[in-house]
């Protein structure tokens, strides 16, 4: 089996959490090594796509009181709320940046088969039309990408990715409930036949992983050197109001 450090993160900040995600896509490049990490946020927030013009969250106004932070990753906005959020750091050993295609859908499709315990029928989404020139919907909610989480019309799971030096950083989310920050997304509790929680979702997602990806979940903690620059990235670049309006 592959050997893969867990993370299990309480609810922390936009610009944390990022910070965190970029320090374990560098931990893979340099190092070999395979993360993945389970989080959560302090209060609604909302993420940009490395590309979107911060400008267009007018947009969304339903989100505007809530606080922004730029992803490293590509991609359509998310209002973090009620979710189950996940990052996967792949080292080159393991193929790294050139698996990112299969692994996009690799992760969703376990993502399918925990979700059928709920009696949830989710699906990859298949794109099966030519694609439209023009502009984009705000949230990445709202868009249709091959290889996502669908229930029948409605997307439920995305992820987006980010590559360095031969590493691949993915991280998604999870819609569990409706937002009153994006009262327009439907959440997976709608269509449960029980009870979900990002716990009880997070554990079972683990177990099917283990299964599917051969991944052995070792438990890991930042060290204090890891914290410290975590810190120092979220401060000074995530937090930076240059970084949130680079566009």
């Amino acid at each position: 089996m592959n050997a893969c450090r867990l993370l299990c993160d309480g609810a922390q900040s936009g610009p944390w959490n990022m910070a965190v995600d970029q320090l374990l896509l560098d931990r893979a490049a340099r190092e070999d090594l395979c993360f993945w990490r389970f989080y959560r946020w302090e209060k609604p927030t909302l993420s940009l796509g490395y590309f979107q013009v911060l400008a267009d969250r007018v947009r969304h106004p339903a989100s505007l009181a809530c606080p922004v932070v730029r992803r490293p990753s590509g991609g359509g906005a998310i209002v973090h709320d009620l979710e189950l959020t996940y990052a996967i750091a792949v080292p080159p050993a393991l193929g790294g940046a050139r698996r990112h295609k299969e692994l996009y859908g690799l992760i969703h499709q376990t993502l399918i088969h925990v979700l059928a315990d709920w009696g949830i029928r989710a699906s990859l989404y298949e794109s099966k039309e030519a694609a439209v020139h023009g502009e984009e919907p705000f949230l990445c909610f709202q868009r249709r990408t091959a290889g996502d989480v669908v229930v029948g019309q409605y997307k439920v799971a995305g992820s987006a990715q980010r590559r360095s030096a031969a590493a691949l950083l993915q991280h998604g989310s999870v819609l569990l409930g409706r937002s009153p920050a994006a009262p327009e997304l439907p959440g997976l509790d709608q269509w449960a036949r029980c009870p979900m929680d990002a716990h009880t979702v997070a554990e079972a997602w683990l177990a099917v992983l283990r299964r599917t990806l051969n991944l052995e979940f070792q438990p890991y903690h930042l060290s204090r050197g890891d914290e410290l620059l975590a810190r120092r990235w979220a401060e000074q670049k995530y937090a930076s109001p240059m970084w949130t309006a680079r566009r």
